[in-house]
């Protein structure tokens, strides 16, 4: 290994042990939407339940359908918010690699994807949340 490659193990030591905190956050995010496809996919069959049914029993489940609507709509927009978060994060990590490669002096981007990431995953949990509360009312207020 020649000598100016040893002198540069320092920095690339060091991206890579700024790089693990997120990779964790990602092992994280991607539980959560294994989460949201899951109650996404529940969603979708009852749907489809409801919908076979003779039009004068889907009436009784009117309310029902519509409040399951409501449901898939926030359950899409926090997989997608946080499926930007997920990406950003990515993101975030590769120019962190090529800024210590490149020597290229850009915390701003690096920091901005972040800030972006975290913004995302917030509005994500934040959707994940309403989608939860309009769950809890389809089993607090039955047919």
């Amino acid at each position: 290994m020649p000598l100016n490659q040893l002198s540069e193990m320092p920095t690339v030591s060091s991206a890579i042990h700024e790089a693990v905190a997120p990779v964790f956050l990602l092992t994280g995010i991607g539980s959560i939407l294994g989460v949201l496809t899951n109650r996404l996919g529940r969603a979708i069959d009852r749907a489809r339940r409801l919908n076979e049914m003779n039009p004068e029993q889907r009436n009784k489940f009117a309310e029902e359908m519509a409040i399951i609507v409501k449901r898939i709509f926030w359950i899409r927009l926090a997989i997608s918010l946080i499926t930007l978060s997920a990406l950003s994060i990515c993101m975030s990590i590769a120019f962190l690699f090529i800024v210590v490669e490149m020597k290229l002096d850009l915390p701003e981007l690096v920091s901005g994807l972040f800030i972006l990431a975290m913004s995302a995953l917030i509005l994500g949990l934040l959707c994940f949340l309403r989608e939860i509360a309009l769950a809890a009312k389809e089993v607090v207020n039955p047919r």
